[in-house]
């Protein structure tokens, strides 16, 4: 693979000067015509070996275009606030809205390859990493955004001439540190380890792009080529080849786990007040334990309006130390979360080890509302449920306990709970003309909460189904699975 990027291509000086400048001039046209009309992002990864150009790339790009318009960031050690978190929170960051170009330097590549490499994780991990990798990079493609990525290679004799000029020129000595030295003791390996990632993740979505890195001006001109036309295109409106996402299966004579839910269960007002004091103290010592302090809870209400998911959250954070914990409302979107992927709003507000984060209204909403009231085309909520299934598989993976709850009520519940909160002045703000309209397709969010649970209930982060047209009785069966859950785990 690696072969066509060593044969130490050159361009002249005269060839340069000549092509540089109208490059250069297209490149920000480009990039303005991307400003112009922002429907799309522009993600640029930089990755190869040490010594290839990598940084002298990223500035070029830099100077080359306006440098206000491109987010760069350079990715090195995992700092103790990333640590604390999945791997790609730190990615997810980093990425450019809509209309603008990002550089990562490093990227969610580095790691896996490394590991690999140094031997500090074994041939199942790797290739697990490297098709998370092909799974998010597909699902930032579907998204629309332009996955441009870069190798620059060397051969081990160019990287060996490379590195002891570098280091022979007291200007740019610096740049060769004890790392690039113990890294090129282990070219060979990194080249294979590199060559497999590079081979598994060269999709129709995100193709690698491999440039020689031997001559400056070749490498710059064939970047810069390589950057314009896939951005071209792209404006042109020519969009990569994505896979369908797999059907729904029919769901004719399907359980209904909604409607088997037993929503006669009922809680006395003395039962009710002695279990509350009892599951709040033991949540209150769960999550001010040790052994919390490596860990982290993340808690998912659902549910029909009017269900009690607001009030069961209180019930929660009475028990939770106020300086630890965040309850994030989920409305509609925002200006700039729908500049980004519809998941991104969500990884942002992850918490780190020791702390509590409940989501009232989740990521479920794209198979959920955006599906019924068809704010999402269909291949768009289809694909979503595997992009959720990941999600919550790498917040579980990084120590993250997740819990994810829909609260259940009847129909019939519903419209007594809807009548008393108009007639309540403190609580008719809860009550809105949307409660109403989307009361009116009860039949279809059934269906779309049956295929969510049924496709994401997974042993990770298995669905909680809680009947709750008593609302004493859905509060402690809520309290109870959570200190359960924190007792098992801790």
């Amino acid at each position: 693979m690696f072969e066509a990027a060593e044969l130490r291509q050159k361009v002249s000086k005269e060839e340069y000067d000549q092509e540089e400048p109208a490059l250069r001039e297209a490149l920000l046209k480009a990039q303005y015509a991307l400003l112009a009309k922002p429907k799309f992002p522009v993600i640029v990864l930089i990755g190869g070996v040490d010594g290839a150009g990598k940084g002298e790339t990223v500035n070029l790009l830099n100077e080359w275009m306006d440098p206000r318009h491109i987010k760069t960031v350079a990715f090195g050690a995992p700092s103790d606030e990333e640590a604390e978190r999945p791997p790609m929170w730190r990615f997810w960051r980093a990425l450019p809205p809509k209309g603008r170009i990002g550089i990562l330097f490093g990227s969610w590549y580095t790691q896996p390859v490394v590991r690999r490499v140094k031997k500090l994780g074994g041939k199942e991990e790797f290739l697990r990493s490297i098709d998370e990798i092909r799974h998010f990079e597909r699902m930032l493609a579907a998204e629309g955004a332009l996955i441009v990525k870069f190798w620059f290679h060397l051969s081990r004799a160019a990287q060996k001439q490379r590195l002891a000029a570098l280091e022979k020129d007291p200007r740019t000595r610096w740049r060769v540190t004890d790392q690039e030295r113990e890294n090129f003791k282990l070219y060979d390996r990194y080249r294979k380890i590199s060559e497999i990632a590079l081979r598994e993740t060269s999709t129709g979505e995100a193709p690698w792009t491999i440039i020689e890195g031997y001559d400056q001006r070749y490498r710059s001109l064939a970047a810069g080529r390589a950057l314009l036309e896939s951005i071209k295109h792209r404006l042109a409106g020519e969009q990569p080849p994505l896979p369908a996402p797999a059907p729904l299966k029919a769901r004719s004579g399907a359980r209904n786990v909604i409607n088997a839910l037993d929503y006669t269960q009922k809680l006395e007002e003395k039962e009710y007040r002695d279990q509350l004091e009892k599951l709040q103290g033991r949540l209150a010592l769960a999550t001010r334990g040790p052994k919390f302090n490596k860990r982290s809870l993340i808690l998912v209400f659902e549910g029909q309006d009017a269900a009690g998911k607001g009030s069961t959250i209180r019930r929660i954070t009475g028990a939770l130390d106020a300086r630890h914990y965040s309850v994030i409302p989920v409305a509609a979107p925002t200006e700039e979360e729908r500049a980004q992927p519809y998941l991104w709003r969500f990884w942002r507000q992850l918490p780190r080890q020791g702390r509590v984060t409940i989501f009232d209204r989740s990521w479920y909403g794209r198979v959920l509302v955006e599906r019924v009231e068809k704010f999402a085309a269909e291949p768009d909520w289809m694909r979503a449920y595997h992009e959720i299934n990941q999600f919550e598989e790498e917040m579980a993976t990084s120590g993250a306990i997740v819990l994810k709850f829909w609260m259940a009520i009847t129909k019939e519940e519903q419209l007594k709970r809807f009548r008393a909160r108009a007639k309540t002045p403190f609580k008719s703000f809860k009550i809105t003309d949307e409660d109403w309209r989307n009361r009116k397709k009860w039949g279809q969010y059934e269906e779309a909460v049956c295929d969510m649970v049924e496709r994401t209930s997974t042993n990770i982060a298995p669905w909680h189904l809680i009947p709750a047209n008593d609302k004493a009785y859905g509060r402690i069966t809520v309290l109870r699975t959570v200190c359960e859950a924190l007792q098992a785990q801790l």
